[in-house]
């Protein structure tokens, strides 16, 4: 049985950091992406980042406009953990916070993700 549990959320003032997890479980890394998004109260949902395998055992990692040079995605592929550290942290970075599974060639696109966490709040103060 797939499941994603996200934790790692929490109340932060601006330009702090966070860092948050994603526990996995049920399948491999190998064959598929995980992503990251994010929900803002009263806005849609959106993409933050990606990470999936590429060749030589390396990674393919993708960042939306507003987390370059400020969040880093990684992976734990033995510990089946993936983390989502974001640092100079805004108020609008405010949200929900989900990570989910996706096919291998899904990108960013939510459509290619059937699989989610609950979610974990990040609240962003100013």
């Amino acid at each position: 049985e797939v499941s994603l549990v996200e934790s790692g959320g929490g109340l932060v003032q601006a330009g702090g950091s966070l860092r948050l997890s994603c526990a996995a479980s049920g399948f491999s890394f190998d064959d598929y992406t995980i992503g990251w998004f994010r929900q803002a109260p009263g806005k849609e949902r959106e993409g933050v980042s990606y990470i999936r395998s590429s060749d030589d055992d390396d990674v393919d990692t993708y960042y939306a406009d507003f987390a370059k040079g400020r969040f880093t995605i990684s992976r734990d592929k033995f510990k089946k953990m993936v983390y989502l550290q974001m640092n100079s942290l805004k108020p609008e970075d405010t949200g929900i916070y989900y990570c989910a599974r996706g096919g291998y060639y899904s990108g960013i696109s939510q459509q290619g993700f059937a699989y989610w966490g609950q979610g974990t709040q990040v609240t962003v103060s100013s």
